[in-house]
């Protein structure tokens, strides 16, 4: 088997439009990572990354500011011109779609044709006024650091204190940072076009991965700490956890690819003098349909309830609030089974919004398509309604599953969160996902040239 993956890998280089592309690819991501390193003018980046250093030691989750660092692939700990990341881009998009299921003429405009292409366009003007926003208030964070990061962390911006030199700071970091932000997507969109994957989402997950060397390190040290300390874990810890991480990239797999097929008859039709043949076909319903959007929102709501309780606490002296704060730390209790709901929540509230049962049975029946058994149009509907709602419960649990499982390594277990966070969550999940769809491009590349990819004679070899 690996004998054979490795000649995959060797008739990719073999195919010059493919080679070219995979370069390309590999390319423009190392410029986007230079964007997670060159600082901004007039921001002392070194002195914001040693306190992440040493808030990780204390708070590992990292909490909003953790979060959003991850995808951002660390930019915000160096003040660097990428710190913004491609979120602004990914916020504007979602918004876009949201707002397309309940505004009814976007709904309108994305069917016509050009409609996409038209809702691409207002989600990069909107997501160059969220940079604007984003980048002026990150500007004043970083002005004063100590509102937003805590005590312990030192003047980060090196220009003085006239009115003048301030404004002139404001100003040129909001560019700087939403020129780094509109870079990113560009870069994004060329790898689509002109490359292999999808490009947005490898810049999100070559960030992710940019925090692979120093997990590494960390379970080095958990195995061997070095002369004169005794190491707290054992090769059975590492048997076990190497199973683990085996079964959960393959549970991804299979979920992220699981889906139910419905079939669908068509009817012949006679259009003008042409008569089309009627025919079998199926309408896949994913299983996991809302993908790792319901983790993003509960992590980014589940963020503010401890900083909020935790500051009334101190404030006015309420021990119920302090209580609370604890309660809502990313391994209590509390946080745990408020994280599980909003995950089974927005799983069913993402799928509300963006799966159109009414749409889809409208479609069949201008095709003269029907579902055997099922009466076209309302009865339709509602039969899509009920077969979505029974397969989104089965992802919503597997995404709870996924996501709560580095919050016990580190809890129970005492692996450090940085390496437990590659065994489930968002990390895990973005990273898998988007290495499925690039492996699907290639295959498409190589068996257009007659090469055996990672399919062989119409059978999924090696995968779910």
């Amino acid at each position: 088997m690996l004998a054979g993956i490795a000649q995959t890998f060797t008739n990719c280089f073999r195919i010059p439009e493919l080679r070219s592309r995979i370069f390309f690819t590999l390319l423009l991501l190392a410029v986007c990572r230079l964007a997670a390193y060159i600082h901004c003018p007039g921001l002392d980046g070194n002195a914001l990354a040693e306190f992440f250093r040493q808030q990780a030691a204390r708070d590992p989750s990292g909490g909003v500011l953790g979060l959003y660092s991850l995808f951002t692939g660390g930019a915000l700990e160096n003040c660097a011109i990428g710190a913004l990341g491609i979120m602004p881009y990914i916020s504007a998009t979602i918004i876009i779609q949201l707002m397309t299921a309940v505004v009814p003429q976007l709904s309108k405009l994305a069917r016509e044709e050009g409609g996409r292409t038209k809702l691409i366009q207002y989600g990069r003007y909107l997501t160059v006024l969220l940079c604007l926003g984003q980048g002026f208030v990150m500007a004043l964070g970083w002005e004063h650091p100590e509102k937003i990061f805590g005590e312990g962390i030192g003047r980060l911006v090196l220009y003085d204190d006239t009115p003048l030199q301030i404004w002139w700071y404001r100003i040129q970091t909001t560019l700087i940072l939403t020129t780094g932000t509109m870079l990113l997507v560009w870069l994004g969109e060329q790898i689509t076009d002109r490359g292999i994957g999808n490009g947005v989402s490898l810049v999100i997950t070559i960030g992710i991965l940019a925090r692979m060397p120093a997990a590494l390190i960390s379970v080095k040290d958990m195995f061997f700490p070095g002369p004169g300390l005794e190491a707290q874990y054992n090769i059975g810890h590492g048997v076990a956890l190497l199973v683990l991480l085996a079964a959960v990239v393959a549970g991804i797999i299979a979920v992220t690819q699981a889906q139910r097929k419905i079939p669908v008859q068509y009817a012949q039709r006679a259009i003008g003098r042409k008569v089309y043949a009627g025919g079998t076909s199926f309408l896949p319903l994913r299983v996991n349909y809302s993908g790792v959007m319901p983790i993003i929102f509960a992590q980014a709501i589940l963020m503010f309830p401890e900083q909020i309780f935790a500051r009334l606490g101190s404030v006015y002296d309420v021990k119920l609030f302090r209580d609370l704060a604890i309660s809502l730390r990313w391994d209590g209790n509390l946080h745990i089974i408020l994280y599980a709901l909003m995950i089974l929540f927005f799983s069913y509230f993402w799928v509300a919004t963006q799966f159109n049962e009414l749409q889809i049975a409208d479609d069949l029946k201008k095709n003269g398509g029907y579902i055997p058994g099922v009466r076209p149009g309302a009865a339709t509907s509602e039969y899509l309604h009920n077969a979505m709602h029974r397969i989104t419960l089965a992802g919503a649990v597997f995404l709870v599953v996924i996501a709560i499982i580095p919050v016990m390594l580190s809890r129970e277990m005492k692996i450090p969160y940085q390496v437990s966070t590659f065994f489930g969550g968002t990390s895990l999940l973005i990273t898998v996902g988007v290495m499925l769809d690039t492996m699907r491009q290639v295959e498409t590349h190589l068996l257009m040239r007659h090469y055996d990819g990672f399919l062989k004679k119409g059978r999924i070899r090696g995968r779910f």
